[in-house]
Parts: C-alpha cells; structure tokens; sequence
C-alpha cells in the first residue's frame, strides 16, 4: 500500500543513479580489502582469514543483488538504502572481529559508508545510521573481547569511532540541507526563467515589427511570425538547424557587417523585394549575451504611415465635419439664388454670358454640396445597421435605379449572381459602395455592351463573398495603385477623390473589405465579405 503521509519523499531518478554508484563502491573497496589480504599487505584477518573470507564475499554478492533491486527499483528507495548499510555495518563489523578487532583500523570504512548514505538520502535517517553503527562497533568489541583470550577491550577507541560517526553523520545531514535548499532554489529559479522565456517569446511574436535574433557566427537564433512575413523566410522549425542571415537576407547581413565596423551608421530605409514593404533597421547588440548577439529590428514603415495617417485624418475628419455643417448654410442660398437668377433669366431676353455665369454657379455649388455629403457620410461610417440582404432582389432594384439615374442603358452591365444568395451588409452602405464603383467603371470603360460586370462568388468554404465589379477599361495605373484610395485622390476632373476612401470605409464598418485586384485586364475591384451567408 503507498504511503500517503505528509512525511514521504519523492525520489527522482537523481537518487537512484547515486544509490547505484555508491553500491559500486562498496563492492569495490571490498574487493581491494582482499586483494590487500591476499598480497599481504596487512594483518586483515589475522584472527580467522576463513571467516574474514567468507565476509567479504558475502558482502559482495550481496552488494551485488543490491545492484539488481536497484535496477528494478524494488522495494522503495529507503529500504534499500537502509538494507545496504545495514549489510555495511554487519560484515564490516564481522571483518573486524576477523582482523582482531579494531587496532585493524577497518573501523573508518564504515565512516565513509554513513557519510555517503546522508548525502544520498539527503540527510534522511543520517543520525539513525550513526546509531546502528555505533551499537555494531561496540557490540563488536564486546564479543571480541568475551572471545578471545587475552584481548584488551578498546571502548576508549570504540567511544571516538562512534562519535567521528555521529560526527559524519551530522556533518552529512547539514551539507544535505543546504544542498536541498540550493535545488529548491535552482528549480524555482529554472520555472522562472521558463517563464520568463515564454513571455517573451509571446512578446516578440505580438511585436508590430520584425526582429531577428542572430549571434556571433552570423546564424538566425530566433526570429517572430512578423520577421518571417517581412522577409519572406518558411516558419521555423525547433528541430530545424539555425540558417545564416547572410544566405537567407543578403542585404540586412552587408547591413550587419557595416554595423559591426561603425555602430553610430545611420542607414536609409530598406525596400524588402519579397513583399514589396519599406522597413527601418535599427541593431542593438546583446553584449550581456553568453554568445554576443544582435537584435535586428525591422519597422515597417507603411503600418508607421497607416498609423500617422488614420491620426491626421482621424482629427481632419472632425474638423471637416464641422466645416462642412458651416458651409453647407451659404451653399444653400448660392444655389437657391442661381435658380432664382435661372428663372428670372427665362422671362427676360436671352443674354448668352449670363447664362454661363449662373450654369457655373450651379454646377460648382452641386460638386460642393457633394464634397459636403461625402465628408458627412464619412464621419458617419461606423454607424452600420447590418441586415440580411438578398442580392438577386438588390441587384434588380439597384440596378433599375443606377441605370435610369446615370442614363445608362440596362444592357451596358452584365450581372453575374448564384441563386438565392444572401449577404450581410447595411443596405444604404452597400448601395452607396456599388454606386460609386459602378460609376468609376461606367467613366473609365469602353460603354459598350456588358463593358461592367459584376458577379459573385463564394470561397472554398463558403465563409466569404467576393462581390468583384469588372470594367473592360484601361485599368488602374500601377503607380495609382498606393494612392487609389487616400481622400482627395481623383483623375477626374469634377472628382472630389473620396469616393473610393468613404466606399472603403464603410466596408470596413461593415467588417468587409474593398480591394482593387492587379494584373487583370480593365479595372477591377472586390468586396470581400466576412460574414456571408449562402442558401442552398
């Protein structure tokens, strides 16, 4: 039955490697006692070698079957351990009645037997081990004494063998105390810094920008998911051995040499050809290393421009917002007046600068009042009322509507739907983000016949929608692509260029997204839909 008690002590395998090298020496100082014996080299058994013989080879043999409990682990620990000093203090004590008694100095051996068995048990059971020794030393002398005719009893020797045992034995519960607390010591520290490791390993991984870990021999130690991105490198694998810097980014590894030679190097930022990202390196040496290292950090420079400009346009949407409420009093009344101006001309005779005059007033009052709109709608973009939409019934009403407010003949747009498919968006937002992309496709086509076209499809899992709207147009330049949806950035003449920046918005209110598509032939952008819905 396993013994529950508070007071049991779990032996690790540290305790059974110990106990099998000290039965290794037992066996071996009893080997070296005979071979002493055997080259005369000492009295040792100068009273009954015979007896002093079979002790010794008993001792042995059993030392020897001790070695095999401890390879089973059978019984526990401490019965073995105290079976095998047990053995010690019987045969050694039997040797030394066989020797004459203990002017044959065999008495020490038994010192260094308790001396190791505290420090094996970690001090356990040391001063009951000094006891059983000390009762077998003087039991010993007494016999010896009773038995062999005209020997002189040595307790006095006796006495100071069992208090140097003591001794041993006390010394040895001490050093075992103090070696207790140091592993208790080291394992707390050793979860510490486990720890601590996983911490910032999770940090480095959360980072917002690459970092490298490299040593001094030039070889990746460790490195984030955000390094991997940035430099286009396979995940790491912990069994995989570490690769150069030097063979996986040439460029940061010359950047590192020029480094070492001048720490104060400022370097320009640093175009990553494998995603096409603009990054900042900054170095920083680990000089409290064991191996010197170096941190290499990349900043990726467009999040940096992201965030500075969701900043300026965050405080500028504000301001707009407030402008725009201003302006749109006055423009109200200039647009009124021209359509008085307008009436009043038409009962009047014809006056052809006129005219002019008041067609410009109101064509720029309209653009103003859109500009006006736009920015409103923008500063209302997160205020989305998601619904379930039916997009063969949307499309039908929208495109109704669009074709007959633009002018456009039905057969000019092409509409390419699966059945029954349902998405869920705002309604007015999806409205607004389809009028403005149909209209940029409808101003940059060919305006023939199916020149816009607008399909869905589903992904692989069907937990997206793709909404794609195709114009068989010349398509976006690439080097509009960076700008295409910052506000104020049009090529239209009477464009305000928040168009696309308030659609994107607002996709993004809908947690969608907008996107436009390269390398495909006429422009092409697509709205990504998170959480679509598909019906058989």
């Amino acid at each position: 039955m396993a013994n529950n008690s508070p007071s049991e002590f779990i032996y690790t395998d540290q305790f059974w490697h110990s106990l099998f090298y000290f039965n290794v020496y037992r066996i071996a100082v009893v080997i070296c006692l005979v071979a002493i014996w055997k080259f005369q080299l000492s009295n040792f058994g100068g009273h009954n070698y015979t007896l002093f013989l079979q002790a010794a080879w008993g001792h042995v043999i059993l030392s020897s079957i001790s070695i095999l409990m401890n390879r089973l682990r059978n019984p526990n620990f401490a019965s073995q351990l105290t079976l095998q000093i047990t053995i010690d203090i019987i045969f050694i004590c039997i040797m030394i009645y066989a020797s004459g008694g203990l002017q044959s100095g065999l008495g020490t051996l038994l010192l260094v037997s308790l001396a190791g068995a505290g420090l094996i048990s970690r001090g356990r059971m040391a001063l009951f081990f000094a006891s059983l020794a000390t009762i077998g030393v003087l039991l010993q002398e007494t016999y010896t004494f009773l038995s062999i005719q005209g020997y002189s009893a040595q307790y006095t020797h006796a006495g100071l063998l069992s208090m140097g045992y003591f001794a041993v034995a006390w010394l040895a519960h001490q050093l075992a105390s103090y070696t207790l607390a140091s592993e208790q010591l080291a394992l707390e520290r050793g979860v510490d810094l486990a720890n601590m490791a996983q911490i910032n390993q999770l940090v480095i991984q959360d980072l917002q920008e690459g970092v490298l870990v490299i040593d001094k021999h030039g070889y990746i130690k460790q490195r984030n998911s955000y390094a991997e991105i940035l430099l286009g490198l396979p995940p790491q694998s912990d069994s995989k051995q570490p690769e150069r810097l030097s063979r996986l980014a040439p460029t940061l590894a010359t950047r590192l040499t020029i480094w070492h030679d001048d720490a104060s190097t400022i370097f320009d930022l640093l175009k990553l050809p494998d995603c096409d990202t603009v990054v900042r390196t900054r170095f920083v040496s680990l000089k409290n290393s064991s191996w010197a290292g170096v941190v290499i950090f990349l900043e990726d420079m467009s999040r940096v421009q992201s965030q500075v400009q969701q900043l300026k346009l965050a405080a500028l949407g504000r301001l707009t917002a407030n402008i725009a409420h201003e302006i749109r009093n006055p423009l109200s009344s200039i647009n009124h007046a021209a359509e008085l101006l307008a009436e009043e001309e038409q009962t009047s005779p014809v006056n052809p600068t006129r005219l002019r005059l008041i067609r410009i007033i109101g064509e720029n009052s309209q653009r103003l009042n859109k500009i006006v709109q736009d920015i409103l709608h923008l500063n209302r973009r997160d205020i989305a009322q998601p619904e379930s939409i039916d997009l063969e019934v949307f499309f039908l009403d929208f495109l109704e509507d669009f074709c007959h407010s633009e002018c456009i003949d039905r057969d000019k747009l092409k509409l390419d739907l699966p059945n029954s498919c349902t998405i869920i968006f705002d309604r007015s937002h999806l409205n607004q983000i389809l009028w403005n992309l149909c209209c940029n496709a409808w101003r940059h086509s060919q305006q023939q016949e199916n020149s816009i076209h607008i399909k869905l499809t589903q992904s692989e899992h069907k937990t997206k929608s793709y909404l794609d709207v195709i114009d068989d147009g010349p398509g976006v330049p690439p080097q509009q692509l960076k700008q295409l949806f910052e506000p104020f950035f049009t090529t239209a003449v009477s464009g305000t260029g928040l168009g696309l920046y308030v659609a994107r918005e607002m996709c993004e209110a809908n947690h969608a997204s907008l996107e436009c598509i390269k390398n495909t032939v006429g422009g092409h952008f697509r709205i990504t839909c998170e959480n679509s819905v598909t019906h058989a």
